[in-house]
């Protein structure tokens, strides 16, 4: 029973139990947006689709980055052995057929979306990880498609009012894949990934996310008036977003040009239960404020469980301590 359960655990540390609940409750947020009385079977599709899509990206992801992993991360499942390159884009082309196959069942126009959203999947995951700014984009922009096509699951096209909130989405998820890289710099330098931290320095990098940031949510104070149901909700929950934000990004810039890799995952981590949060409260503006708590709850309470047991290992070869040296920052 030793290998299918050493396998079993490769999968589901390839899947990120505490990133997984996110792009299920962006679709939702989506569908919730169009104001109308979804059925359970959309609101499955606007759920099931997304997370499968995220998943087939982690496979794929790894499966590009076996060489890097190889390097700054062994312990990961293809580098260590445990999961085989083949069977990681098995399983990731598996996922995204069926990303295409709820699509096509839902609404047929929404094909394109998630063909849009698996293209930049792979463009993300082959070339622009390591290109930069580009790289982090392309993260916002797969999110801002998560919410138009949670719309499309329900409406044959997305209404105006979603436009706003993609963008909220596609600001936010920029900054959060490029706060995402400051834990990486040593292993992306050796590596030859040209990141925003490696290229500009961490300054640099914090700087430009922590605008994003502010750009999504003041774009998300703007979008108020297009609340379709619930705007009190939407705001309790947005301002409990932003706070976290603003305690994530209050730390980073006043990092005096030194981040440990420790540090810099904390900060991410807040950004991953954050980001719930934020969906939540775009839930809420659709569907109101009990609905959005009720998802929200179990899932946040999943993700915080799952990073404090599960991320540090798969980020690091081993436990990292405040103490470990800190990585330079060259770059004023």
């Amino acid at each position: 029973m030793a290998a299918p359960r050493t396998a079993l655990l490769a999968h589901l540390q390839t899947w990120r139990p505490y990133t997984l609940w996110y792009p299920g409750l962006v679709g939702l947020a989506g569908a919730s947006l169009t104001g109308s009385h979804p059925t359970t079977g959309q609101l499955t599709v606007a759920w099931a689709a997304p997370t499968l899509g995220w998943v087939a990206g982690h496979y794929l992801g790894d499966y590009y980055d076996r060489d890097l992993d190889a390097l700054s991360k062994p312990q990961r499942p293809i580098p260590s052995g445990r999961l085989s390159p083949r069977t990681a884009v098995a399983a990731g082309i598996g996922c995204a057929l069926a990303v295409a196959a709820l699509a096509l069942w839902a609404n047929w126009r929404a094909v394109a979306v998630a063909a849009a959203a698996m293209a930049g999947i792979v463009a993300y995951s082959r070339v622009l990880k390591g290109r930069g700014l580009p790289g982090n984009l392309v993260r916002g922009v797969l999110t801002a498609l998560t919410v138009l096509f949670g719309a499309m699951a329900v409406q044959p096209w997305p209404p105006w009012r979603t436009l706003p909130f993609a963008l909220v989405f596609l600001a936010h998820d920029t900054a959060s894949n490029l706060v995402g890289t400051l834990r990486d710099v040593d292993g992306d330098r050796e590596g030859g990934y040209a990141t925003v931290p490696v290229r500009r320095g961490v300054r640099r990098a914090t700087h430009t996310a922590a605008a994003l940031y502010l750009t999504a949510v003041a774009v998300a104070c703007a979008a108020t008036g297009l609340v379709p149901e619930d705007t009190a909700g939407y705001l309790v929950l947005l301002s409990a977003a932003a706070l976290c934000g603003a305690g994530v990004f209050g730390l980073l810039l006043r990092s005096p040009g030194h981040l440990t890799p420790a540090l810099a995952l904390r900060a991410h981590a807040v950004l991953v239960c954050e980001r719930l949060v934020l969906a939540a409260a775009v839930v809420a503006a659709g569907a109101g404020a009990v609905p959005a708590l009720a998802l929200l709850t179990p899932l946040l309470a999943v993700s915080v469980i799952t990073q404090s047991r599960m991320r540090s290992r798969h980020e690091f070869p081993a436990p990292l301590a405040d103490g470990r040296p800190t990585l330079p920052d060259p770059r004023p």
